[in-house]
């Protein structure tokens, strides 16, 4: 239809249907106008899949065995794979099966800024960096909007904790908004076009997200042209009066009294009683049907999907494959020799436990998934024994979701059919039952031709309406992995989990160290495979570790997890940037990720160039694999201030990402990367004048493998000041 036929339409609704349009009928769809020929439009939760069947007003599960789908990486992992063509693929796997389970709009990506390493929902967002952040998030939009399904980038915006998530107020300064929190959403406006936003739960300068004017009228709406559907996070609308008057289209919530939403009856009644002007409403309508348009829902000629497909599975699998990480590897521990090996013992409750169901909204009734377990046995076959002692007694709940704003929904019956809680078990049957597994484990690596260790998080640690409390490992891990260290020195340790957690107690007497997120229905392959050397490890940490709690930003300047008002003090000073700056060593560096290749970086070659939009910059460089086997290696270019001829006193970071590439290397052979950097790379937001800036002076660009492993550099000279709009 044409923009014409569709103003035509909203003209021939009446009060009545426009209303049925705008806010939820059930818990995951609005009504339908089948007098017009509008259907309904249907949400489903993601990013790692999409939900199983509920009934319209009840959260209790009602299909049978034909609603398990494809459980894809969490974003993290996407982001830690830093391949854009991974992640575009996984978000077509994602939209495919979306469309091919009847929804239109899917909530991922995630975008929320990795703030602490505490943040209970940080395994959904991509990472502590915006760039980074923005690169995968607009190459998982392409992929899901080509299914004709929409994307919904969530949740705009600073929503950065779980504690309180539904009144706490964050405190900002402008600079870091524009510089941090805001880059990744205008990015899948302006470069992804996507079609959703959805509003968080929190506030802003006091008022909700869903309300809140400034932010969605005047800069998504206003500044960056988002002509989409902006959605309300599910019990994120408060007020009639004020949802009216910010442009958001579609309020959406947990409970089954659908037409008592402030967008439902209360609406109506306000414009039935003059209070509201019925015009107010089609600006949402016109917005609604032009995505519905845009999807194909209107002209017949949609596409139809698919899920559980076998492509689908080899997609996530390569995904998965290149977000393993790996973290340390002294005396070349890794790989292990799969012929050499006759007996392996693997140790920790996360060799066989699966994670697709827990989370909240993240949770997947997942086709299948394979353990790290059940993948060295797949490998590894009939000519070795592979042993398992669980080590600590891990009591999981399954999912402890609980919202604020649906507490007396899922009272009953929890979230969904993961919501099944273990017998409660007393603190001495827990402290006898890891005393009995640490005694059995210790025994039984003592005639282990190879020992692993698999442990780390799970869903009742990272989980929505909740943040960690502790950034130790849950369970007592700590303590074993030392005790099993001192018997077997060669153990190799790997940690599976959706946010950094302390290693400090044992780090240094550990030769090997593996890190995987939650990643998806091969996750388990996919770290076998690495672990057995089928695979060459080229994850790259998305997300600073600090070595304790106190070093990061958030808890060091500013509050974590806060109150009702959380001061971020921290500014622009989020993650790698504050690390860098302040010289505080991390555990892990952001983008670190160690290969079984060796690389080396040469023939650095930069140019800069003046053109009418600011300092243009040409980088080129090779990159050759001198041994190992053959392998992908992502290329990380910073840019670091040196000097500038303004603003003497002004703050910046040592150094920031603004560009990477992923590439295959064979062993032997050199590779070329070429990379461009505009004007934005060089800049920071200037507050006095609203916009970006690029001061005159000497910059350096650094090409390296991590934030901390900077190979090569370069000084250039910027030789005019120049200012960007920000929209």
């Amino acid at each position: 239809m044409n923009k014409e036929q569709l103003q035509q339409l909203a003209a021939s609704l009446t009060l009545q249907e426009k209303i049925k349009m705008i806010h939820g009928a059930a818990f995951f769809a609005t009504a339908g106008i089948p007098e017009k020929n509008i259907p309904p439009f249907v949400f489903s939760d993601g990013p790692m899949g999409v939900r199983p069947e509920y009934g319209p007003d009840t959260w209790y599960p009602i299909a049978g065995n034909d609603d398990y789908t494809s459980y894809l990486p969490c974003n993290s992992a996407l982001a830690s794979t830093f391949n854009r063509q991974r992640v575009l693929e996984s978000g077509e796997v994602l939209g495919l099966e979306a469309r091919g389970r009847g929804k239109d709009m899917i909530l991922a990506p995630g975008l929320n800024i990795h703030r602490s390493p505490l943040g209970g929902r940080n395994f959904e967002y991509m990472s502590e960096d915006p760039y980074l952040t923005a690169e995968m998030a607009v190459s998982c939009i392409k992929g899901v909007q080509k299914n004709d399904v929409a994307a919904c980038a969530k949740h705009f915006a600073l929503n950065n904790q779980e504690t309180n998530r539904t009144s706490y107020s964050p405190v900002v300064s402008e600079r870091a908004l524009w510089e941090i929190y805001f880059p990744a959403f205008r990015a899948c406006v302006k470069e992804g076009h996507v079609e959703g936003v959805m509003g968080a739960y929190n506030k802003f300068k006091g008022e909700f997200l869903c309300h809140q004017k400034e932010l969605v009228n005047d800069i998504l709406r206003g500044e960056w042209d988002f002509d989409g559907m902006y959605v309300s996070d599910w019990g994120a609308v408060h007020d009639t009066q004020k949802a009216v008057d910010c442009e958001l289209d579609v309020e959406m919530a947990a409970t089954n009294n659908f037409d008592d939403y402030y967008l439902a009856s209360p609406l109506e009644k306000a414009v039935q009683e003059g209070r509201i002007a019925e015009a107010d409403l089609d600006k949402k309508i016109l917005r609604i049907l032009g995505t519905m348009n845009r999807l194909h829902m209107l002209d017949g000629e949609r596409k139809s999907g698919a899920y559980n497909l076998p492509s689908s599975r080899q997609t996530l699998l390569q995904a998965a494959e290149e977000s393993v990480i790996l973290l340390k590897n002294d005396d070349s521990l890794l790989p292990l020799a799969p012929k050499k090996l006759k007996k392996l013992l693997v140790i920790g409750d996360n060799a066989d436990r699966t994670h697709a169901s827990g989370g909240g909204s993240a949770e997947i009734k997942a086709l299948y998934e394979l353990t790290p377990l059940m993948g060295l046995k797949m490998l590894l076959g009939g000519n070795c024994t592979v042993e398992y002692e669980p080590g600590y007694y891990a009591c999981v709940t399954g999912n402890a979701w609980e919202g604020e704003n649906a507490q007396n929904a899922f009272a009953n019956v929890g979230t969904s059919f993961a919501s099944r809680q273990n017998r409660k078990v007393r603190d001495d049957e827990v402290a006898a039952l890891n005393a009995s597994y640490k005694e059995h484990a210790i025994a039984a690596c003592k005639d282990a031709d190879a020992v692993i260790f698999i442990g780390g998080l799970n869903h009742d640690h990272d989980v929505e309406a909740r943040d960690r409390s502790d950034y130790h490992l849950p369970y007592g891990q700590d303590s074993l992995i030392k005790d099993l260290l001192k018997v077997r020195p060669d153990m190799i340790v790997t940690l599976i989990a959706g946010s950094p957690v302390s290693m400090e107690e044992w780090i240094a007497d550990a030769k090997a160290v593996v890190f995987s997120y939650y990643n998806g229905m091969e996750g388990g392959l996919a770290l076998a495979e690495t672990l057995l050397g089928m695979v060459c490890p080229s994850g790259k940490l998305p997300t600073t570790f600090p070595v304790k709690l106190s070093d990061s930003p958030a808890h060091s300047l500013g509050q974590f997890p806060g109150a009702q008002t959380v001061n971020y003090d921290e500014g622009i000073m989020v993650g790698y940037r504050y690390y860098d700056t302040y010289h505080v060593k991390p555990q892990f560096a952001f983008g670190h990720g160690l290969s079984y290749a060796d690389f080396v970086y040469d023939d650095l070659s930069v140019s800069m160039t003046e053109t009418p939009e600011g300092p243009a910059c040409d980088i080129k460089l090779t990159v050759a694999n001198i041994s190992g086997p053959d392998a992908k290696e992502s290329v990380q270019v910073y840019v670091a201030p040196l000097t500038n001829d303004c603003d003497k006193d002004l703050v910046r970071p040592t150094q920031e990402l603004r560009a990477f590439d992923k590439k295959e290397i064979g062993k032997g052979e050199r590779t070329g990367f070429s990379f461009h950097l505009d004007a934005i790379a060089f800049s920071y937001y200037d507050e006095a004048s609203h916009s970006y800036k690029v001061p005159a002076g000497t910059y350096e660009i650094r090409v390296g493998s991590a934030s901390d492993d900077i190979r090569l550099r370069k000084e250039v000279t910027v030789t005019e000041t120049c200012f960007l709009p920000r929209s």
